[in-house]
């Protein structure tokens, strides 16, 4: 009877229906869906998913509770695209939780990410929509600031570069250039005379010094023989016998005295000086008036 009813045909429907159903079960697995895990399932609006595509992973806390069932959109509204979340039906969502739509890696991949607060005691019912918002994400973050910066960073290098390049080829460089290399050339040179000399010069400039050095030495020890204290009193005693000697002079006590400070005194020996002269000239002119000589007598 079993045999009557279990014909080819219907083994045939019974292995299509069961390949299908395992071809199912294994597109969602695949999708990371589990079908016999039951979900709740909730509403998040965004006026711009950014790529979000179906089977994305839902977050809490950096761990999956969920994933996009189905994604709406109506161009005509201003929150354009509805989202459909299927969350692990264990899970409920306190009052005040809210989706947030974020970069979910480094290269841009879009997840949803629940934010709740644990502290509200009421909970949102299944099917309600969530408050929604956009996370700005590295790469928005990239685009909106880094590469305007970027963009006007590399303007300014390459204004630089061109500068640098106007310098290099302009012939002050080179000028510039030619003048270090004619220095370095002078500093040489002036190293060599230098070293020159030092290895003849200053030697024999030192064992000068030395002598010097030797000969004030010596001349300190002859020094030290003198008796100071007693040249010094002579030194005194002589300035004091000038001392006398200058006030005698001064005084009208003796020849040198009177002739420097008697006016008679002088004008007397003045007068006989030149009364002596006039008679030795008139000696000379005259001598026979002076001298009289004669071998047998002379005149009176």
């Amino acid at each position: 009877m079993l045999k009557k009813y279990f014909t080819r045909e219907v083994k045939i429907g019974i292995l299509a229906v069961t390949a299908t159903a395992l071809l199912l079960y294994g597109l969602n697995f695949l999708k990371g869906v589990n079908v016999f895990k039951p979900t709740n399932y909730y509403y998040a609006t965004f006026s711009n998913i950014d790529g979000l595509v179906e089977t994305a992973p839902i977050f809490i806390k950096g761990h999956q509770v969920g994933q996009i069932r189905d994604i709406s959109y109506d161009f005509t509204k201003e929150t354009s695209f509805v989202v459909t979340l299927d969350i692990d039906k264990e899970l409920q969502l306190p009052q005040g939780t809210r989706a947030e739509l974020f970069d979910n890696g480094m290269l841009g991949g879009k997840a949803i990410r629940i934010v709740y607060s644990p502290q509200s005691t009421a909970f949102i019912p299944v099917g309600d929509t969530l408050t929604s918002l956009t996370v700005r994400g590295l790469m928005a973050y990239v685009s909106e600031d880094l590469l305007p910066k970027v963009d006007r960073l590399v303007s300014t290098t390459d204004s630089l570069i061109r500068s640098v390049k106007e310098i290099t080829s302009g012939n002050e460089i080179k000028n510039t250039l030619s003048s270090i290399e004619q220095m370095s050339s002078n500093l040489e040179q002036s190293a060599v005379q230098l070293k020159s000399v030092m290895q003849h010069d200053v030697p024999g400039i030192v064992k000068n010094v030395h002598t010097i050095t030797n000969d004030f030495a010596q001349v300190s020890t002859n020094m030290k023989g003198i008796d100071f204290a007693k040249t010094a009193q002579g030194i005194d005693a002589t300035m004091l016998d000038l001392q006398q000697i200058t006030q005698k002079m001064n005084s009208k006590e003796g020849s040198l005295g009177l002739l420097i400070n008697d006016r008679s005194f002088y004008d007397n020996l003045n007068q006989t000086t030149t009364s002596a002269n006039q008679l030795v000239i008139d000696l000379k002119e005259n001598p026979k008036r002076y001298v009289h000589f004669s071998l047998f007598g002379g005149k009176k």
